[in-house]
């Protein structure tokens, strides 16, 4: 069960650079970590920049859900996915910032888990684009959200100009909605599957619970109820609507988290935007079957390499943005 819950739980400062060889006809790239501040805090990030004198597009990479850091990996799962998508692209000559969420990685700081919303991720979010636009170095900005990341960079690309938007495994539907499917599946006793749903609609509501079941807790505990509740308050279809750019959707064959349908639904909300089915990719970006088991042994494999199809079709819709040849 709680392996499909979603377990929620501007300064530059150069600290390293590090180039990286590839095979010839490819550019080599640097990583150099950055920062941005907020308030006393800051959040940390990686900057991956080809070794090229021309300006070029930089994609701001948005993490999924939990404690999902700038690599696509948490405590106890390891898959390297965003990692390998920022050099991927940096062998192309596209430049990415990935980065820590507030409370991940390295950008931890004192924050109680009450006062956490999920509009604090749309600000954050839009302290990096900010960063970016005003950085010479770069000629196109686009905004790429994985999962619940896919949702933030959407509300962020409407509050400040960017050049794209591309949506990777996002929700379709509220995230009440997308928890009552998953709890469907991931909850056997209907008893509890029952009470979910009564809880996620009060949330929905605006209204926090009290005395909720303590079996429930790792979802319907008090401090994370706020949190919800703003994050339920947004739908995807009706946010995608709102913008007014090229958008690229892509969607996993055999994700088990976030259905095809999701994508097929964003789609239909922007008849505007480009949708791709990637065949195989799952929720981590690998190659995976349907079966749970299976599909799940891949989101701790960091060996596994991301869908190239995936990495073809970001490529293919940047260039095409930036004028540039592949």
């Amino acid at each position: 069960m709680n392996r499909l819950l979603l377990n929620f739980i501007v300064c530059i400062t150069f600290l390293c650079m590090n180039v990286q060889s590839f095979a010839q006809n490819k550019l080599t790239f640097k990583e150099i970590n950055m920062s941005v501040a907020i308030d006393t805090n800051k959040l940390y990030g990686t900057l991956t920049l080809p070794d090229t004198k021309k300006a070029c597009p930089i994609v701001l990479i948005i993490a999924g859900s939990g404690q999902t850091d700038r690599d696509c990996n948490q405590p106890s799962m390891k898959s390297n996915a965003y990692k390998q998508v920022a050099e991927n692209l940096a062998e192309h000559g596209i430049a990415t910032l990935r980065y820590d969420k507030r409370g991940v990685g390295e950008s931890v700081f004192m924050m109680s888990e009450g006062d956490l919303r999920f509009d604090d991720f749309v600000d954050d979010a839009i302290l990096w684009i900010n960063l970016l636009k005003a950085d010479k170095r770069f000629s196109k900005l686009i905004i790429a959200g994985h999962s619940e990341g896919s949702l933030i960079g959407m509300i962020a690309s409407q509050k400040t100009k960017v050049d794209a938007y591309i949506s990777i495994a996002g929700a379709g539907k509220s995230i009440d909605e997308i928890l009552k499917l998953q709890l469907k599946t991931a909850i056997p006793d209907s008893a509890y599957y029952i009470k979910s749903c009564l809880y996620l609609d009060t949330l929905k509501s605006g209204v926090q619970l009290t005395n909720s079941d303590p079996a429930l807790a790792s979802l319907f505990r008090e401090s994370i109820q706020p949190y919800m509740i703003n994050w339920m308050k947004y739908d995807p279809s009706v946010e995608i609507k709102k913008l007014n750019m090229p958008i690229l959707i892509l969607q996993g064959e055999n994700d088990i988290q976030v259905e095809v349908a999701n994508a097929l639904q964003l789609a239909e909300a922007n008849k505007k935007a480009k949708i791709k089915i990637i065949k195989g990719m799952n929720h981590p970006l690998k190659l995976a079957e349907k079966d749970r088991e299976k599909n799940f042994a891949t989101y701790s494999d960091p060996t596994l390499p991301v869908v190239q199809n995936l990495l073809d079709e970001i490529k293919v819709f940047i260039l095409e943005l930036s004028g540039l040849k592949n």
